[in-house]
């Protein structure tokens, strides 16, 4: 007879074990439409497992809506209850009503009646996210942080697979509303959607229409379920004290340069190590080391930092100032 803390261990690994299947099944389901971005697939999968939002800045037809149309539809939900997939447009005319519902007074009752937005979906493609007003910007903060829209004094919870791919296009800046840090910082993973190469786009020319069908009206390859218990396997996996202490003192180090005006934050942290853990299962293993740290630390930092003046380069100095502690690490394992 197995003892509890085998019984615990083995349980632990079947969960891991479970969210690897997932994250692999995902993966390969997605690659099937979105050719030659392995990196930023990833990128989302990881936002998707470490139970945090993804933003991509990216080019007009990157395939962005392929992407996330194509991850709500492989994910099932046996109830029906809501949609896979939402796509918003946000425009500089949007309200907070456009993308979170509003109350409708109804004469035959002589009350007021809860319509739903677009945000109450699985998945939701926040399309040019700094493109809408600070209002919307604002009310949809609620939504990524809380996972709840408060309407009139009244809450309504989102659903617990809530998930936002925001995009925001690096080329063009007119009529837009840069996302201040507190919208930023609520990205788990912040990451680009560059152009593919030419074998890349010769391959998805010859493929257009098979392309064009499994996106339309993917089949579904899991469920709902399925991905919440995965979350709960990314949790599992195994962080060492040193590669923790190795998170901790690039927090701190951002906090001391001189380079940095806007450092990590302890929210920044808590997101860094929550997206090397699911780093690590989409490599398949349950646990995490420093080369998931390395992967993950300036798509996790990036984005919700601020640099001075003087520096050029945010990734390059990002890296610099992790360089001695990540060489450190590496040392004392």
């Amino acid at each position: 007879m197995m003892d509890s803390d085998t019984t615990t261990t083995a349980a632990i690994k079947f969960e891991i074990n479970h969210a690897i299947e997932v994250g692999a099944a995902l993966k390969k389901a997605l690659q099937t439409v979105v050719r030659g971005r392995e990196d930023t697939v990833n990128a989302v999968l990881v936002g998707l497992l470490g139970e945090g939002h993804v933003l991509l800045e990216d080019y007009p037809g990157s395939g962005k809506t392929t992407l996330a149309k194509t991850l709500g539809g492989i994910i099932a939900e046996p109830n029906g209850t809501l949609a896979s997939f939402r796509r918003i447009q946000f425009t500089p005319d949007l309200l907070p009503g456009d993308v979170l519902g509003v109350n409708v007074f109804e004469p035959k009752t002589a009350d007021f009646k809860f319509l739903a937005g677009p945000v109450f979906a699985h998945i939701v493609l926040a399309d040019e996210i700094n493109r809408a007003g600070p209002k919307v910007q604002s009310a949809f903060l609620e939504c990524m942080a809380e996972r709840q829209v408060t309407i009139d004094n009244v809450t309504h919870p989102l659903d617990e697979l809530f998930f936002v791919i925001g995009t925001q296009n690096p080329l063009d800046i007119a009529g837009t509303y840069p996302l201040p840090i507190v919208q930023l910082d609520r990205f788990m993973v912040k990451a680009p959607m560059p152009y593919v190469d030419a074998k890349t786009e010769r391959e998805i020319l010859s493929d257009q229409y098979k392309i064009s069908e499994n996106s339309s009206a993917p089949q579904p390859i899991t469920t709902r379920a399925a991905v919440l218990r995965a979350r709960r396997g990314v949790r599992s996996v195994t962080v060492t004290e040193k590669l923790r202490d190795a998170i901790v003192e690039i927090a701190q180090a951002t906090r001391a340069s001189p380079q940095v005006i806007y450092p990590a934050s302890t929210r920044a942290a808590l997101m860094l190590q929550s997206a090397i853990k699911a780093n690590a299962v989409m490599n398949g293993r349950a646990f995490a080391t420093e080369d998931d740290l390395k992967a993950m630390l300036a798509p996790v930092l990036l984005h919700r930092m601020k640099f001075s003046p003087g520096v050029t380069d945010g990734k390059a100095a990002l890296l610099g100032i992790a360089a001695p502690i990540i060489e450190r690490l590496v040392r004392a394992i």
